[in-house]
């Protein structure tokens, strides 16, 4: 019997392979991290590293709950929000869950789909008929952004049909948090959200979510173990309590967004309205040449083929030096 097993979803943020591999120094645009994160002083005490973390991860769950008015029951934490995923479509779409079918929105996070896969998950053709529906807010690629109402009207048709609405708000903090659900309570509603894009430490792995206890608890149970390492968790306990500190960042990303779609669009790219940190550029053509002409000059775009866009390239909004460098480099590969 062959079994049709599903292929890894291509990823972004390969700045570190790139280097390791040329010793250059690279620019890494197909990473969408903060480049204004808050600023401050944490510490991981060498004697935490010599026991095994809470597995309960208390006191990390009470400082989350008191920043978003939630319950700490209501609460899981993961080794990135991918983890979170995987584990939540197990529990939801495997054997054990409750749920058999799930749609996605294309062109989103191809994570959802494969671990929905993975779980044993059947896609539906109509969302208001499927187990799980996962929307990214805002949404990656695009950077596109629903409002709070347009996430409640599909909670409701979730709702009405027995299903579960999986909100991935990853990028939120960066965009707009007015339009977050994570406020929501709802047995129907799971809200995933990440630490580690808008403090830009990708390499800590954090991300955490919430839901009604009974899913929360089914996340807990499945997760491997301590999967919060004590230094993701340190770092964690005092970056929550700087969360005010990203409307700054959200102010810089704004200016700096815009004045790269202006770019962009000058040297003859179709961007997409975007609301965060990276844009969806369009060059009307397919770009695997592109892309590679650019890493010949140690810059990494997000060929965005994966997503089904093979005339798209996604780029990050960094600081206006690094964004100029960007610049100049596309318009002469462009042109």
């Amino acid at each position: 019997m062959v079994v049709d097993f599903p292929k890894r979803v291509v990823h972004g943020g390969t700045g570190k392979r790139q280097q390791e591999k040329t010793k250059k120094k690279v620019l890494d645009f197909s990473a969408s991290i903060n480049p204004f994160p808050p600023q401050f002083e944490w510490h991981c005490d060498p004697d935490s590293l010599i026991s095994y973390p809470d597995d309960s991860y208390y006191e990390l769950k009470e400082t989350i709950a008191h920043i978003f008015h939630r319950n700490p029951e209501e609460i899981c934490v993961g080794n990135g929000s991918a983890e979170i995923i995987r584990v939540f479509c197990s529990v939801e779409l495997g054997c054990h869950g409750s749920q058999k079918t799930f749609f996605t929105e294309p062109p989103t996070f191809g994570e959802y789909e494969l671990s929905a896969r993975l779980a044993g998950g059947e896609p539906a053709s109509d969302p208001e008929n499927a187990g799980v529906r996962f929307i990214c807010n805002p949404n990656n690629p695009t950077g596109g952004l629903l409002s709070k109402e347009a996430i409640l009207a599909r909670l409701e048709k979730a709702k009405n049909c027995g299903g579960m609405l999986f909100c991935d708000e990853a990028f939120i903090e960066l965009s707009d948090p007015e339009s977050s659900v994570a406020d929501i309570h709802n047995p129907h509603l799971f809200v995933l959200r990440s630490l580690t894009k808008c403090f830009s430490v990708p390499g800590i792995r954090f991300g955490y979510g919430f839901g009604d206890p009974g899913i929360i608890e089914r996340i807990e149970t499945a997760r491997s173990p301590w999967t919060v390492n004590s230094y993701a968790e340190a770092y964690a306990l005092q970056a929550f309590h700087h969360m005010e500190d990203l409307a700054g960042s959200r102010k810089k990303i704004e200016l700096e967004r815009r004045w790269l779609e202006q770019e962009l669009t000058g040297i003859g790219f179709l961007c997409h309205p975007s609301s965060v940190n990276y844009l969806l550029a369009d060059c009307k053509r397919d770009v695997s040449m592109l892309c590679k002409q650019l890493s010949e000059r140690d810059i990494l775009v997000r060929d965005c083929t994966s997503f089904g866009l093979p005339s798209c390239i996604r780029v990050a909004v960094r600081t206006q030096d690094e964004n100029r460098i960007l610049v100049e480099a596309l318009s002469a590969c462009m042109h």
